[in-house]
């Protein structure tokens, strides 16, 4: 059965080198500050979060290399940088728990979701990680195959 948060939200993009990459701690829901035709390029799904990161910077919150490309009926004179950083918007009590986990703790900040919540507003979803080692990631890759192979073989059976 599909969760109801789920069904309400509109995926756009997945970072699913972050879950491979990293051990997700906990997951903040953050608005972001976006300019002329970027949220019709994102509903179009021209959206890439791959290598995007997150940082606090003089306590705003900033997504870093995230792409947006342009959409072709974008007029040529307006049309804004790609890879720009883009601000993140949270309360400042978020920010300054997320900082205390980053500056003691040496945590990683990382987009994982992109998407349109239930009033049509896109939101990004961060989390705080912690970086895994290669026999974690060995033996997350394992898991996920033996699990694949079991409900294969069930789906066969019945």
């Amino acid at each position: 059965m599909a969760n109801n948060k789920d069904t309400k939200k509109n995926l756009v993009f997945k970072n699913r080198k972050a879950f491979h990459d990293f051990t997700i701690l906990e997951t903040i829901e953050a608005g972001i500050v976006l300019e002329g035709s970027e949220v019709k390029a994102i509903r179009d799904g021209r959206v890439n979060l791959k290598d995007s990161f997150v940082r606090i910077i003089k306590g705003e919150v900033f997504l870093l290399n995230m792409h947006i490309s342009h959409l072709s009926t974008t007029h040529t004179t307006y049309r804004p940088d790609e890879r720009k950083d883009r601000k993140l918007l949270l309360h400042s009590k978020q920010i300054d728990k997320m900082y205390t986990k980053v500056a003691k703790d040496g945590i990683a900040l990382v987009a994982l979701k992109l998407y349109f919540n239930d009033k049509n507003m896109i939101k990004v979803q961060i989390a705080t990680a912690e970086g895994k080692k290669l026999h974690d990631k060995r033996e997350d890759l394992k898991k996920k195959t033996m699990l694949r192979e079991t409900q294969q073989v069930l789906k066969n059976y019945k």
